[in-house]
């Protein structure tokens, strides 16, 4: 399943601290993955997947199986920021996340590109199980 381009994505508000930033005084770069997931396990919360609920009740789990990540300008200490999530893509197995985050300011400007794929493995053979289309039904509007 491929989702409408009009769909709105996620957004998460994170402010950018101190413990985030390098030598610099930039976000270090692996910390834009954190906040990343960060806004993934909101935007499924939102959904109403809960995801402890489902490993213990169903033995399902996600985990990340791919990333790619356009740096195209920095997030400084106490910048606030808007890390975006929305389905790109929906398989069998896994689903492609688009992930973007913005400053958050009149000009939104981009500062980095992401998609992100993940599968559903059952959390007790870690082999990939059927993702339940369900889950995403309302980002498809």
């Amino acid at each position: 399943m491929t989702v409408a381009e009009n769909a709105k994505p996620f957004e998460w508000p994170i402010r950018v601290y101190y413990e985030d930033t390098d030598a610099q005084g930039v976000v270090f770069y692996a910390n834009y993955f954190r906040f990343m997931e960060r806004a993934r396990t909101e935007w499924l919360r939102a959904l109403g997947v809960d995801q402890v609920a489902m490993m213990e009740r169903d033995r399902r789990i996600f985990v990340v199986t791919e990333t790619s990540a356009e740096f195209l300008a920095p997030a400084r200490f106490n910048d606030q920021i808007i890390v975006t999530a929305g389905l790109a893509e929906l398989t069998r197995a896994t689903f492609k996340i688009e992930q973007n985050i913005y400053l958050d300011n009149p000009e939104r400007k981009l500062l980095l590109r992401s998609h992100v794929r993940a599968a559903q493995l059952n959390a007790d053979t870690m082999r990939p199980v059927r993702v339940p289309a369900s889950i995403f039904e309302e980002t498809k509007q």
